[in-house]
């Protein structure tokens, strides 16, 4: 008998260790798929004003000139 209530008690602690660890992987993939969808709107909202704003590019300058500090 004491050999059964033993298997009880080991029973139970794997339950519950098997509860919180599934209950910590759902949070972590709940987390996981926010920060994606933050991570992606952000990357759209970055491309849309990039769309409507395009920075200008930088005008080259020749490595003699910038040392000798003449503009072609």
């Amino acid at each position: 008998q004491a050999r059964f209530v033993d298997k009880q008690k080991k029973t139970a602690e794997h339950n519950k260790a098997t509860a919180e660890y599934m209950s910590e992987a759902r949070a972590r993939e709940i987390k996981t798929k926010r920060l994606r969808e933050l991570r992606l709107a952000k990357e759209e909202a970055d491309r849309v004003a990039e769309a409507l704003n395009p920075t200008p590019k930088a005008k080259r300058v020749a490595k003699k000139a910038a040392a000798t500090g003449v503009k072609t």
